[in-house]
């Protein structure tokens, strides 16, 4: 027997990676029915990703026509805020002719609209956060049982290795390494899409052509999105392309059997420093039954392109 799709959550900071994957999300309905978009600071502040989150939605057609969005936190939880609008443009969404949202947000704040969503599906619900995890820690914070109730919470976040907005820490963790903290000692199942695995995932002149060659709408401002990004890639790595970091952590959950996972230590480092908001990730360590952040380590790339390549051509 077909599985039912899994219900998530999608709380993110969009951003042009978020958009691409929420796209993939929206465009997945047999594998994931996507309960509500949340919004929090991160590569832009809150209300500009408030409104990208109301022109994703736009962005899939009836696939994001019924689906509730609600703004969640406009700051870390200690740290001052940050954004990376060098990467993802002043706007968050750096392409032509967008459509307006659809609708404003919900009244309900992102973080009570998790906490009870979880409630009401205990064992249920996978958050898939692709910024900063302030919206989640703060549901974790306010709702203790929570970690026990959420199925798991899926994060593009730190690294095992090096970062990208400093030497040691990557952007969503250092935005707010507090949050990330909270979450990732919450008990909660958690897994970690970091750089290390993301990194192998780049949105290459070809790869940006297939997407034009869909016809589509959502596909040619894909590669409207990924073709401003690529020039923050060539300039800061010296690679032919934008990795497409937030996509993979919704492709983790919605095919799993591409991925490889090692359970490992993980800690966030919250002491002013070279190393402010590094993920040290135990590689070598043996985890007991209380370590359970599962680290992403390796994907099939090929086949997850021509996966995300498929379903955006679902969309209009």
């Amino acid at each position: 027997m077909t599985a039912p799709p899994r219900p998530i959550i999608l709380d993110g900071d969009p951003g042009i990676d978020d958009a691409v994957a929420w796209m993939l999300a929206l465009a997945s309905p047999a594998e994931v029915r996507v309960l509500g978009v949340c919004s929090v600071h991160g590569n832009v502040p809150l209300d500009l990703t408030s409104h990208n989150a109301g022109v994703i939605l736009a962005l899939a057609g009836e696939a994001g026509r019924t689906v509730p969005h609600y703004a969640g936190a406009d700051r870390p939880l200690v740290r001052e805020a940050m954004t990376a609008a060098a990467v993802h443009g002043d706007s968050g969404l750096p392409a032509a002719n967008l459509p307006a949202p659809l609708r404003e947000p919900e009244g309900l704040h992102a973080v009570q609209f998790m906490i009870q969503a979880i409630r009401a599906q205990p064992g249920e619900i996978t958050v898939i956060a692709t910024g900063p995890l302030t919206n989640v820690a703060l549901a974790f914070r306010l709702a203790p049982d929570l970690p026990t109730l959420v199925r798991e919470v899926v994060w593009m976040g730190g690294s095992t290795a090096h970062g990208n907005r400093t030497p040691a820490a990557e952007f969503n963790a250092l935005a707010d390494p507090h949050a990330a903290h909270v979450v990732l000692t919450s008990g909660a199942q958690v897994r970690m899409v970091g750089l290390n695995l993301t990194m192998q995932c780049i949105a290459t002149p070809d790869r940006l052509e297939a997407l034009h060659a869909l016809g589509n709408r959502a596909g040619a401002v894909c590669a409207e999105f990924l073709t401003f990004y690529a020039g923050h890639y060539r300039a800061r790595y010296g690679i032919n392309g934008g990795a497409l970091h937030d996509p993979v952590a919704v492709a983790a959950v919605i095919w799993p059997e591409l991925f490889t996972f090692r359970p490992m230590r993980v800690q966030v480092d919250t002491q002013d420093g070279l190393n402010f908001g590094r993920t040290v990730c135990d590689l070598y360590s043996q985890p007991g039954p209380e370590e359970r952040v599962q680290v992403g380590m390796d994907i099939d790339e090929s086949a997850f392109f021509a996966l995300l390549l498929e379903r955006v051509g679902r969309l209009p």
